[in-house]
């Protein structure tokens, strides 16, 4: 293949002083993604060969394609082979694609060193990357961070995990002072130079074991945000683990320790677990500067985000929240301490880890019942059926008409699932706009009925 020229608006300083000069490679980006694409289309704008490979026939989109062609990327769909591997100088590995799946076709003696997109896409970077990983609340902590920087007047740019690929960043030939990342286990696995000047660690639970082999292995991927600290960079971690963390040698920079407290007031994020995530944010921007005041301002102000404890209506003195981003256990269970209210729960998809059994306690003190739904059935039954009333629909809609004749005035129907979503819908957006949509419905037959 035609190695093309170089786009002169990338700088690869970086890239050449760790020794990988794109323009000179053979790059196999595996997963045709959002983060795939952009990866794809940034080595290519350095200057390598790119063969972007996708096992769906339906993705990428029509636009993605037509501006995969346009950039003289390969694109080859359906299952892969050694084939596709054997000129590769390097990989990119897409998120959420576990290495052991096709490690029985890549060269042999393991020759073709493996990155993530967000590794790759660094190389590039020069303003000040603050990077936040954890097993709950790092999209609420990075757009907090987002939110007080901006409103400091400070240029930035979010992204990540959160939606938007590092290498699409890059590509735009935008220029913040600050890069605010939410990182991923799946992101991390498959960085080695990843520098982070401000790194928070929000919290460690079981998850993604459906990806990861083992507990540890998961902590291992997390843990590497620290790897490329130095003493002057800043890690930002939880005060009931400092005696922990305190001791972790891995760990080489100047350590700070969040706790919730009540300093800060949000009137959009209840519950201790968001007064934690905003002491933490706050922390990473006092790296730059920002004091107490300036924060309150931005907190105060800050909407919250969609399918994160997000009220949706008022029906009949019940309040509906949509919390569909609760896809761990331990989301589930900040969730339900978050109201004092009695609460109906909907919960239910494809489980991906962790001990359900360990909110017994807290669900008989305060759910009236638990409507679930889709898979993982067995798992909530058997963990929660003697504390709990419990019943199982196939599908959300049929749960949530059951659960709606069951409520009160001053009850809340809690959507916070405990699992992923794959099971019924396309991703956890899928999930909470349908509990919108069925709550909306709800509100309208309502008013239907009060007019007739």
């Amino acid at each position: 293949m035609g190695q093309g020229k170089r786009n002169s608006g990338l700088s690869l300083e970086k890239e050449q002083k760790r020794g990988l000069r794109l323009c000179t490679k053979q790059v196999v980006v595996l997963g045709a993604g959002r983060s795939g694409v952009a990866a794809a289309k940034l080595a290519r704008a350095a200057g390598a060969g790119v063969r972007l490979l996708e096992k769906s026939k339906t993705a990428p989109d029509g636009k993605s394609r037509a501006e995969l062609e346009a950039a003289g990327i390969e694109l080859e769909q359906g299952a892969h082979t050694e084939r596709q591997f054997q000129d590769a100088d390097l990989l990119v590995l897409s998120p959420g694609i576990p290495r052991r799946k096709i490690k029985d076709l890549l060269p042999a003696a393991g020759r073709l060193p493996v990155y993530s997109e967000l590794e790759v896409a660094s190389w590039f970077v020069d303003a000040s990357l603050i990077a936040v990983t954890g097993s709950n609340g790092k999209t609420t902590t990075v757009s907090l961070i987002a939110a007080i920087l901006e409103r400091a007047g400070q240029k930035i740019f979010l992204g990540g995990n959160i939606g938007t690929p590092l290498s699409d960043y890059v590509l735009q030939g935008r220029r913040a002072e600050r890069v605010i990342l939410e990182v991923s286990s799946f992101q991390l696995e498959h960085t080695w130079t990843f520098h982070p000047g401000v790194a928070v660690f929000l919290n460690f639970h079981p998850n993604h074991l459906d990806y990861h082999e083992s507990l540890d292995a998961y902590r291992r991927a997390k843990m590497k945000i620290f790897a490329n600290q130095h003493e002057q960079d800043t890690a930002i971690l939880p005060a009931d683990q400092e005696q922990d963390f305190g001791q972790n040698r891995e760990i080489r920079a100047g350590k700070m320790y969040f706790q919730g407290s009540a300093r800060f007031s949000c009137p959009s994020l209840a519950g201790a677990h968001n007064q934690a995530n905003i002491e933490a944010a706050f922390l990473a921007c006092s790296c730059f500067g920002i004091e107490p005041e300036q924060a309150a301002e931005a907190v105060r102000a800050y909407p919250g985000l969609p399918h994160r404890m997000q009220p949706v209506r008022e029906v009949k003195g019940v309040r509906y929240i949509n919390d569909s981003k609760a896809t761990t256990i331990e989301a589930q269970e900040a969730a339900v301490q978050s109201f004092q209210e009695p609460i109906l729960l909907l919960a239910g998809g494809r489980f991906k880890g962790g001990r359900p059994e360990r909110l017994r306690e807290l669900l008989a003190g305060r759910v009236k019942v638990a409507g679930l739904f889709g898979e993982s059935r067995e798992i909530f039954e058997a963990a929660w059926g003697a504390s709990v009333p419990t019943f199982w629909e196939p599908t959300l809609k049929q749960a949530f008409r059951k659960i709606v004749s069951r409520t009160s005035p001053g009850d809340i129907v809690l959507l916070s699932p405990g699992t992923s979503s794959f099971d019924l819908f396309e991703n956890y957006e899928h999930r909470g706009q349908a509990f919108i949509d069925l709550v909306n419905d709800l509100l309208n037959a309502n008013a239907e009925k009060g007019s007739s």
